[in-house]
């Protein structure tokens, strides 16, 4: 899977939950590879950090917007909408 794909996935799971919702990248990992999504959470949050920063994904922790550069822990990811 390439990161176009990975993308897809991505904004595919986002667009089906809107705009009010968020969704953990280990959802968007496991939708890639469910039996062994583990090695897919860097690749995805990756993708996630590039749609952050082109504006059409945000990256939250706690209910609130941060620098998906400087994220450590867990976050969730919401569709600009």
């Amino acid at each position: 899977m390439n990161e176009g794909e990975l993308e897809q996935a991505l904004l595919a799971l986002l667009e089906a939950r809107g705009p009010e919702k968020t969704a953990c990248p280990s959802e968007v990992a496991r939708a890639v590879d469910p039996d062994d999504w583990r090695p897919w959470m860097e690749p995805v949050r990756a993708v996630a950090r590039r749609l952050a920063a082109e504006g059409r994904v945000r990256v939250l922790q706690k209910g609130e917007e941060v620098d998906p550069e400087g994220a450590r822990g867990p976050i969730r990811l919401q569709i600009v909408g």
